[in-house]
Order: structure tokens, then sequence, then C-alpha cells
């Protein structure tokens, strides 16, 4: 029994175990009773071992590195839960890759974002709660309750915790598109903003940056951005940011979706640290010895008991002791990543 007076439920996808399990520690709760099986074909069946009729049900699935498999898993889930008579069943996706397919901006393409929403509520999800959508109007296409949430005050606690902040940072956006968000970071920070041009020729991971608009001269350049999947534009910024004059260069995603080759690129350049969460699992990333993981999961936590306890989810954001906890277990499972690489070595 959870102390907004109902009982809850926390299960997870195959790729949103570990992060249910790191949501669970702060809720000083057990996932729930489930399993997932992948015929030979497969096939994917989904499974909940235990009652909940009743309940309120938060299912924890990525959509990431197996986006399509994992979409599938994540409506089954839904599915199943809703047939079991669960009184509410919150979709909790850390990382929503879809949200990418925002807009039909050429002929004979699908709106992808829009169609995912659709299913997810075709499916029975009562309400989603995500983090830091490509692009904030994908909320627009759910009729359902959206609760989205923003990586930026963990990575901005973080950049101060070691010691970044000084008169020479300056907050740079590697495109156009993600300045808004690169002034809100520099906002927090309190310092400046500088803006990458880059053009993208076609369907790829693969990203050109052509000018940067800004005083970077002499600076340490803090490089900001919602994912990334190769590194490229993360490390063609650098390089530009270097040629430019820039001292120190160092990095901050929302989403770390890198590839093993992506994580070897990081190494190899000019960026000294690269901060991320771990809203998709990145095994690799453990042996980097430039990236660093922290948990967004006491994050989602917070918001669970939020919804669970029908409080504004404003409260997140506040300076208070609950707030202070959350921010201190996120950091603390950063420790617990580079403990577990030390191990494996």
């Amino acid at each position: 029994m959870y102390p907004g007076g109902g009982s809850i439920k926390i299960y997870a996808g195959r790729t949103g175990l570990q992060f249910a399990r790191r949501m669970c520690a702060y809720l000083n709760t057990q996932p729930g009773d489930a399993e997932t099986i992948v015929f030979s074909e497969g096939n994917i069946f989904v499974r909940a071992n235990e009652s909940i009729r009743g309940n309120d049900v938060y299912i924890v699935q990525p959509i990431g590195r197996k986006p399509n498999d994992e979409f599938v898993e994540l409506l089954f889930w839904i599915d199943a839960f809703k047939r079991a008579s669960a009184d509410s069943v919150t979709a909790i996706i850390p990382y929503f890759s879809y949200a990418k397919g925002d807009k039909k901006d050429e002929p004979r393409v699908s709106i992808r974002a829009r169609v995912c929403a659709d299913c997810i509520e075709l499916a029975g999800a009562d309400r989603v709660i995500t983090m830091d959508l490509h692009s904030p109007q994908v909320q627009g296409f759910f009729k359902k309750p959206v609760d989205h949430l923003y990586a930026q005050s963990l990575l901005c606690e973080y950049i101060r915790r070691v010691g970044l902040v000084d008169d020479d940072l300056v907050v740079v956006s590697p495109d156009a598109g993600f300045a808004k968000r690169a002034r809100a970071f520099a906002g927090e920070l309190g310092r400046p903003v500088a803006i990458g041009d880059k053009m993208r020729a076609g369907h790829d991971e693969n990203a050109k940056v052509l000018e940067i608009i800004g005083e970077v001269k002499g600076k340490n350049c803090l490089v900001v951005d919602d994912f990334s999947i190769s590194g490229g534009t993360l490390i063609d910024i650098a390089h530009g940011l270097k040629d430019k004059g820039a001292k120190r260069i160092y990095a901050a995603l929302s989403h770390n979706v890198l590839n093993a080759g992506g994580i070897r690129r990081i190494d190899d350049s000019p960026i000294e640290m690269l901060v991320s969460t771990d809203t998709v699992e990145c095994p690799e990333a453990a042996f980097s010895g430039k990236v660093k993981i922290i948990s967004a999961a006491p994050m989602f936590a917070q918001a669970v008991k939020l919804v669970h306890d029908r409080e504004p989810m404003s409260k997140l954001f506040s300076r208070d002791n609950t707030t202070q906890r959350m921010l201190d277990m996120s950091f603390a499972e950063q420790i617990t990543l580079a403990d577990l690489a030390r191990e494996k070595q």
C-alpha cells in the first residue's frame, strides 16, 4: 500500500527492467512479478504473474535501441494490464525515439510519432510519462495526459557539482533547432549561449556543422543536445569549437543512445567529458573514460508518486528536501556504474 492511499504496481518490459529497479529503490518497493517471452520466430508474449485488479499500474519501457520490438512489447503490456482489470495504466517511456517523426516535411511520408501515439491510446494507456521528447509538440498527438519531464535540472546540477561552471563557460547548441533548449540550460547555469549551424543532407546519422555563431575563443564550452547515436554531430562541433579557439569542451545529453562506435569516437575526440542520463541502457559507457551516466529514475519515481498522490508535477522542480534526495540518488547511481566498470575490468 502506497502513502497516496491506493495500491501501486511498477512493472517493466525487457529494456526497462534496470530503470524500473532504480525507480523502485527510490520508492522503497519492488518491481511487479511479470515476464516477457520471445519465441523463435520473433513473436512476443507478456504476462503478469500476480493479480493487478483495481491497482494503478505503471509499465516502464524505453523505446530506443530496438524501437520496433520495444514499442510492440509496450502495446502488449498495456493491453494485458487493461484486460486484467487494472484501475489505471500509465506508460512510462523514458526515451521515445519515434518522437523524431513529428511532421510531414516531404511527400509520401508517415508522421510516425502520431501513429505511435494513436496506438498507445488504443491499447488502453490512461497516461504517459516521458522525458525530453525530440519535438515537444508530440505531446499534442495524445488525447490522454502526457507528463513531459526534462533532464535539464539533473544535468545542470551535475555540471555545477563537478565544478565546471565559471566565468569562462559557454553553453553551445549544435544547431538552431536546439537553441531554445540551450538557452534554458544557459539560463539555469547563468552563462551565455553559442549556436552551431548544422546541415543534414539525407536520412542518416551524419550532419555537418558549417559555422558557429557566438563568442567561444578562449572559453570552455558545454555542448548540449537531446540525444546522439553515432556521436558525429558532437565531435564535429567539438572540432569546430577548437578551430575557433575554445579551450576545454564538455557535452551533456538528455539520452545516451550512443552505439559502441560512438563511444569510441567520443573517447578519441576533443570532448573531455560527456554526461547523460540512463533513460536508455548503454553498457559500453561503463568502460569509457569520458562518458558519465547519472540516473533519471529517481525523477521518474518522484513523478509517479506525485501522479499517485494527485499532486502537481511542478513540485519536481522545487528546491526542497525531497528534490535534494532525488538529486542525491541520481548521482549515487553514477558512482554505482563506475564501480561496475571497475569490477568487470
